[in-house]
């Protein structure tokens, strides 16, 4: 039977439609302080956006480990979620042009472990330096009678000049788009991943080269900080979209038209052996997992290479993998990926 990640338990459309229910009530709480870049709410983008004065805009974005954390307690390693808590955050925030700032965490645990909470922190303090940001607070709730475990959430926010902000409305037919690999899986789909990994394999089971299931799922995501705000200063950026749940779907969220993705790399081992044990369609594969790609960047064909140079002058892998189509949705191969 083939596998899903509704059948896993998470159901992206069911979501989506919850996210339509709570924004749609949430609108007029923005009337005593004007908001910014219109087109980004309709749209759902990656972080929203709130006027400081004139020139100045905040981005605020809030996202958490999620099932990750399950990994990190199998095996027992607590020192990398923290990185993946500030990727997860930071990378949304750098979507409107915006450069990230500082963060807060919170911690919901049912009994409090000063050993798990000092090894939470190394990876938050190895995430901050990565993305150049400080962490200016947070907050431990101990909620024994709600989680079991713990959950590890964070909120960020940035700065941008009103007149740099990347809204998406100025990508046409024909731009160029610009993949960036990711680290692995990061930190979506994994619950399907679990379901499927682990239904065949130990979690110390060396399924990867030297790498164990734990490790490969482990791995943090990749933060992209530095090339993007890298990027923004020296190219015209007309578009960008953190590659996370929903996968390359994600591109549908920063304009009006559509994408024609038809030259990806080979994507990490770990995609194909989800794929072939789970027995996993490569259409749920795409709009599951990101699939090598973690980010990506809109410009003009004359701007890609550009784009390119300067993200492999920073270590990280970057192709031109499509342009952008009349119509909607994001092809790829024989299929279509709405969100």
């Amino acid at each position: 039977m083939e596998m899903t990640y509704a059948k896993a338990g998470v159901n992206i459309d069911k979501k989506n439609l919850a996210i339509q229910s709570l924004v749609s009530q949430l609108g007029k709480t923005l009337r005593p302080r004007k908001k910014v870049g219109e087109s980004l709410s309709k749209t759902g983008h990656f972080s929203g956006l709130i006027r400081l004065d004139d020139k100045r805009a905040l981005a605020v974005s809030t996202d958490g480990v999620g099932t990750k954390i399950l990994v990190a307690q199998a095996l027992r390693k607590y020192d990398t979620i923290g990185i993946d808590l500030v990727a997860m955050n930071a990378n949304d925030i750098i979507c409107v042009g915006a450069e990230p700032l500082t963060m807060v965490d919170y911690i919901a645990i049912d009994d409090p472990d000063p050993e798990i909470t000092r090894e939470i922190g190394k990876g938050l303090a190895e995430g901050a330096r990565i993305a150049n940001i400080s962490i200016c607070g947070g907050e431990i709730a101990v909620l024994p009678e709600i989680v079991r475990g713990f959950d590890l959430v964070g909120l960020a926010v940035g700065i941008v000049d009103i007149d740099r902000i990347i809204t998406g409305e100025k990508i046409k037919p024909g731009d160029a788009v610009i993949g960036l690999e990711s680290s692995g899986i990061h930190s979506n789909g994994i619950t399907l991943a679990r379901k499927v990994l682990l239904k065949k394999h130990g979690i110390n089971e060396k399924l990867f080269g030297k790498r164990t299931v734990g490790e490969e799922l482990l791995t943090p995501t990749k933060i992209y900080v530095i090339e993007v705000m890298e990027v923004i200063k020296k190219v015209e950026v007309k578009g960008l979209a953190n590659i996370t749940g929903g996968g390359l779907g994600n591109l549908y969220r920063i304009t009006k038209y559509g994408f024609l993705i038809d030259s990806l790399p080979e994507p990490q081992d770990i995609f194909k052996v989800i794929r072939k044990e789970g027995r996993v369609s490569e259409k749920e594969m795409y709009r599951t997992f990101n699939m090598g790609i973690g980010f990506c960047i809109v410009a003009a064909q004359e701007d890609a290479q550009k784009v390119i140079n300067i993200c492999r002058k920073n270590n990280t892998g970057a192709f031109i993998i499509g342009k952008v189509a009349r119509g909607r949705g994001v092809r790829i191969k024989n299929f279509v990926l709405g969100y």
